[in-house]
């Protein structure tokens, strides 16, 4: 089980302009992310916050670098891809991983990497931050993004 050592960030976004964009496949998983990206987002004082569905996991990149390059201070993609019988589980996660690191890395705009590639539901709900998950994806890829705008700001 991923978790064992991460780190506790406790985040101050006040003043951040975030958008979060957010697969639609996998109700229940993206519904436990979303509420935890949005938890998060208040804990953090952030107040303009943004929210896209994507239409899947394939499609986070495109809509995430819009909004990066929209002006948004920071990014956060939730997303779900769940192995199958196909090989399509390795081009999605490996394309949607391979494009979010392009953005961040283009636009110099911090992505939250929320999206969960598990092998099956029972990962996928374990991560989510429903009542009864170990993790909280969705809280994670917030505070890594509003850690890192930080970071960035510190550095301008």
């Amino acid at each position: 089980m991923s978790g064992g050592g991460a780190p506790t960030l406790a985040v101050d976004g006040s003043g951040a302009r975030v958008a979060f964009v957010a697969s639609s496949w996998h109700t229940e998983v993206m519904d436990g992310l979303i509420a935890g990206a949005q938890a998060a987002l208040a804990d953090a004082n952030v107040t303009d916050v943004t929210l896209e569905r994507a239409p899947g996991s394939f499609e986070l990149p495109i809509l995430c670098q819009a909004y990066a390059r929209a002006g948004f201070d920071a990014v956060v993609a939730l997303g779900v891809i769940i192995r199958g019988g196909t090989p399509h589980f390795e081009y999605v996660s490996a394309a949607a991983t391979d494009g979010l690191s392009r953005v961040a890395l283009d636009t110099g705009v911090p992505i939250g990497f929320g999206l969960l590639t598990t092998d099956d539901d029972a990962q996928a709900l374990d991560r989510a931050g429903l009542p009864g998950s170990r993790e909280d994806k969705g809280r994670e890829a917030v505070e890594a993004a509003l850690s890192a705008w930080n970071v960035l700001r510190s550095i301008a």
